[in-house]
């Protein structure tokens, strides 16, 4: 059985291993496997290349209905594959065990055919990405999302751009009554002083409280 078509017994996702590959640097790839009945499944994870990868854990056992996630790590490289092409394949078997199995108590012939038990195969490839193409992939993701926004989002977005438009109207408004003021303090005695401090200290709070305000009830945006 191949990555494209169903499994019965247990799904895997996704359906091949991406590592993006960079000189002296390991790489992972992970799997989840979802077993898709009330069954206990044992799976096992064979590869072409067995000396390339580490894989943790390559066998264990799922249980009715639940998932696990399987690490695949390709270890630091010293060259390039020819034209970043990798032949390298994985073999994921799976099959019914009684409840309650535990990982170590399994027989020997858990996954040989020729015991007469139901095993199924699942082949996965493997590719190597280049970081640059990684991240141009990564970007692309991004940009749909965004282009993807539901109108909920987008109401969000226009309402918190009009409550800054009108702290901005504010603030000015504000300042141009603290200039007005100032002007009457040098035609005036103290008393124009207090006034100006007082509109001073009444400016700052109000622009204060209204940022923190906006702050914290507003999501970051980019």
């Amino acid at each position: 059985m191949t990555a494209g078509e169903d499994n019965q017994l247990i799904s895997v996702h996704p359906n091949d291993l991406k590592f993006i590959f960079e000189l002296e640097k390991p790489s992972f790839s992970h799997l989840k496997l979802v077993n898709n009945t009330e069954h206990d499944v044992a799976f096992k994870v064979k590869t072409t290349s067995p000396k390339k990868y580490f894989v943790r854990p390559n066998t264990g056992v799922v249980q009715p209905w639940d998932s696990c996630v399987i690490k695949v790590t390709l270890p630091a490289q010293r060259e390039y594959p020819s034209d970043m092409q990798c032949k390298d394949k994985f073999l994921l078997q799976s099959t019914i065990v009684p409840p309650n199995t535990d990982v170590d108590d399994l027989p020997a012939d858990t996954f040989n055919r020729e015991s007469g038990k139901e095993i199924e195969e699942c082949r996965l490839k493997v590719f190597y990405v280049s970081p640059s193409s990684a991240q141009g992939n990564s970007e692309d993701e991004g940009l749909k999302s965004s282009n993807e926004q539901s109108p909920d989002s987008n109401s969000t977005v226009q309402h918190l751009k009009d409550e800054r438009d009108a702290a901005v109207r504010q603030t000015l408004q504000l300042q141009q009554e603290l200039d007005f003021l100032k002007r009457r303090r040098q035609r005036g005695n103290d008393s124009g002083f207090s006034i100006t401090f007082a509109a001073f200290v009444g400016l700052i709070g109000i622009m204060v409280g209204f940022l923190l305000n906006l702050s914290l009830s507003s999501p970051p945006m980019e």
